[in-house]
């Protein structure tokens, strides 16, 4: 194998543990846990490695979430596709639509069978259309255990590993707790290491940077629909949760009491992200009955935590809100698939979950919980199957290929003497995208200006010396791939002039048909970004134009 790991050889007693696997899952959460699932049961020996400790971290893991589950009725199916397909500027595709909704639908039977606690409806029938964090976590890191396949807690990938030819064929990480080195060799690689929420402190989002995507793109893979990345979660101001569902029985209110018009409709959003440009928001949940309020004890019960720690009754006394950005996560942009398996762009490897686009299903606007749900399930168990079945035809003469580190940024030498200071990096980077007038309604003399900004950190950051131990490694490549993800979402949205699903222009308010395409994005020195044609009801994402 070829090159060093810097990070490693820079720490004191630094050892280094080498793995040798059909497939390798990077990411924990339900994508990647469903796509071990999958992998395992092809008959591929599996590893998966998580950042944090897989069944705890992640986005899923502390919250209850919706889940996009239609039983097999023709009528509630089209019904259930034709709102998202309208909201998302109908750039979804209906086949995929199509074989998510029967594919969690048949998971979600399968989860009922592994024993998740679904709760019963007035029939006695188990209610599937939603789950509790906690409990499908702990029971998915079970079953990954009981297929077979072995678990790599806190232990982040850095860069993949590639052939002579560019195929993915592994990946090289470290232990955050022990500092210690790791090598996988695999014959194919899943990502499923989620969004970029920017470390903007939303609930089980500290972890979500954009890893993976950086890993890919340094790979050579697309990207797809990074211009639809500026989901905002509503929260208290004093909260990391940011689930939104309960505001529908909210009212907001200026700083004297008076109620903010338009605040609680439809694009209320829109109103509360420019009135805190020069304001405080409150809200209070007086529109919810006594029967509502029991019901969201129950449904979301870690919403009312830190409510319940400051002696707060949100139902009766107005607090703060403020919207945090949520990014790639709740947006719909990532990794760009090529066919139904949930290939990427770049041999040997697969996308799923957030850290793939989700277009597919949702077009421009984001699928909150219960679409992202039902795409981690269905996309980690395709990525899972196809890579088993891609490391299988690969045959055993693969696993002797010579490889290389395809990672760049604080892990190889560029040049100069001091390293990323990884702080600074992130704080500009937050500067550019956390602004509602940067980002939630763009502008494009306002996008110059930021990439100025953005394309200047890449250029410094790419001369930066390797980081100086394996903890500084993982905090700088959060960095750099919460840089790359600001600049592939900024450039894409300078391309689409248009107001199309969460992609909001200010001097370009209409929908435009004749900008009824994709836009991939990819490139890391030099970020471009290229039209995808749309193919109507295709069984794949689309052709290039």
């Amino acid at each position: 194998m070829s090159g060093q790991i810097a990070y490693a050889n820079t720490a004191r007693n630094v050892t280094s543990t080498t793995h040798d696997v059909d497939v390798l899952v990077l990411g924990g959460g339900p994508a990647g846990t469903w796509a071990a699932v999958g992998a395992a049961a092809r008959g591929a020996t599996v590893l998966l490695a998580d950042k944090g400790f897989c069944g705890t971290s992640g986005a899923t893991a502390p919250a209850g979430t919706a889940v996009w589950y239609v039983p097999p009725d023709g009528a509630a199916r089209e019904h259930a596709k034709a709102s998202r397909f309208t909201l998302g500027g109908e750039l979804a595709d209906q086949t995929w639509m199509d074989r998510v909704l029967e594919q969690t639908w048949r998971n979600s039977q399968q989860l009922a069978e592994w024993g998740y606690p679904f709760p019963a409806d007035a029939d006695g029938e188990p209610r599937l259309t939603s789950l509790q964090g906690p409990e499908y976590m702990r029971l998915m890191r079970r079953r990954v255990k009981e297929a077979g396949a072995r678990i790599l807690d806190h232990s982040p990938a850095l860069e993949l590993l590639v052939d002579e030819h560019g195929v993915v064929s592994g990946a090289a990480g470290v232990n955050r707790q022990t500092g210690d080195a790791w090598i996988a060799r695999a014959q194919a690689v899943v990502i499923a290491t989620g969004g970029c929420a920017f470390l903007s402190k939303a609930l089980g989002c500290n972890v979500l940077t954009g890893d993976g995507q950086l890993m890919a793109a340094e790979a050579g893979a697309q990207l797809s629909g990074m211009e639809f990345s500026n989901a905002y979660g509503l929260g208290p101001a004093f909260s990391s949760v940011t689930k939104s569902l309960f505001y529908t029985w909210a009212t907001f209110y200026y700083e004297d009491g008076t109620p903010i018009e338009g605040a609680g409709s439809a694009r209320g959003r829109g109103v509360i992200a420019k009135t805190l440009q020069t304001q405080p928001v409150y809200a209070c949940l007086d529109r919810a009955d006594v029967q509502i309020r029991a019901w969201m004890r129950t449904a979301q019960p870690n919403f009312f935590v830190p409510f319940d720690r400051l002696g707060l009754d949100p139902f009766t006394q107005r607090f703060p809100v403020t919207l945090r950005l949520e990014g790639t996560v709740r947006g719909t942009g990532g990794l760009h698939l090529v066919d139904d398996t949930c290939a990427t762009s770049v041999e040997g490897l697969y996308a799923a979950g957030d850290a793939a686009t989700r277009e597919l299903i949702c077009g421009g606007f984001t699928g909150g919980g219960s679409h992202n749900a039902a795409w981690a399930m269905s996309s980690g168990l395709w990525s899972g199957a196809g890579a088993a079945d891609y490391a299988r035809d690969a045959g055993p003469a693969a696993r002797h290929r010579a490889l290389r580190h395809a990672g760049g940024v604080g892990l190889h030498d560029g040049g100069d003497v001091t390293p990323v200071d990884s702080a600074d990096l992130i704080q500009a980077v937050q500067a550019e995208v956390f602004p509602y007038e940067r980002n939630w309604a763009r502008r494009g003399d306002l996008l110059d200006d930021s990439l100025g900004r953005l394309d200047t950190l890449w250029q410094r950051v790419r001369r930066a010396a390797p980081a100086k131990s394996a903890s500084d490694a993982v905090r700088t490549r959060e960095a750099t791939a919460m840089l790359a993800t600001a600049r592939w979402m900024y450039r894409s949205a300078q391309q689409r002039t248009e107001t199309r699903g969460m992609h909001r222009r200010q001097e370009h308010a209409a929908l435009d048909p004749h900008q009824h395409h994709r836009l991939l994005s990819g490139g890391l020195d030099e970020v471009w970004v290229e039209r995808l044609a749309l193919t109507p009801s295709a069984s794949h994402a689309g052709v290039a134009a």
